[in-house]
C-alpha cells in the first residue's frame, strides 16, 4: 500500500509539480491550498505519512499549521518538510520549534525533495 503525503501550498502550480514528482515515486498525494484547508483534509484521513508545507499562505500560515498538526493525536508524529521561499535562520528556527523536520528553499529540484522524503518517511 502506497504511503500518503499531504501537500500544503497556496500555489496550485507548485502543488502540481510536487504531486507529479511524488506520484512518480509511488506515493499517494492529497492536496490542500492552505493550513486551514489542510487541517480539514487531515480530519478525513486515517493516516498521513508525511506533510510538505509552504510557510507563507493565506488563512493559516505553515508554521501555525504545523503547530496545529502536532496537537492532533492521529497525525502528530507525521514528519513535516517545509518547502518555502523563506531562508532566514529565524524562520527556520520557528519551523523547527513547531515540529518541522526538514527545510527546502524554493526554487527546488524534485530529486532534492524526494531525497528528503525518503529520509523521513517510515518504511
Amino acid at each position: 500500500m502506497a504511503k500518503t503525503i499531504l501537500i500544503v501550498d497556496d500555489s496550485s502550480s507548485l502543488r502540481t509539480v510536487v504531486k507529479i514528482a511524488l506520484q512518480r515515486a509511488g506515493y499517494d498525494v492529497v492536496e490542500a491550498s492552505d493550513g486551514a484547508d489542510a487541517l480539514a483534509k487531515l480530519n478525513q484521513l486515517a493516516k498521513v505519512h508525511l506533510i510538505v508545507s509552504d510557510v507563507n499562505m493565506p488563512n493559516m500560515d505553515g508554521i501555525t499549521f504545523v503547530q496545529q498538526v502536532k496537537l492532533h493525536a492521529r497525525h502528530k508524529f507525521a514528519p513535516v518538510i517545509m518547502l518555502t521561499t523563506e531562508d532566514q535562520a529565524a524562520k527556520k528556527d520557528q519551523g523547527r520549534a513547531a515540529g518541522a523536520k526538514a527545510w527546502i528553499v524554493k526554487p527546488f529540484n524534485p530529486p532534492q525533495l524526494l531525497d528528503a522524503v525518503s529520509k523521513l518517511i517510515l518504511p
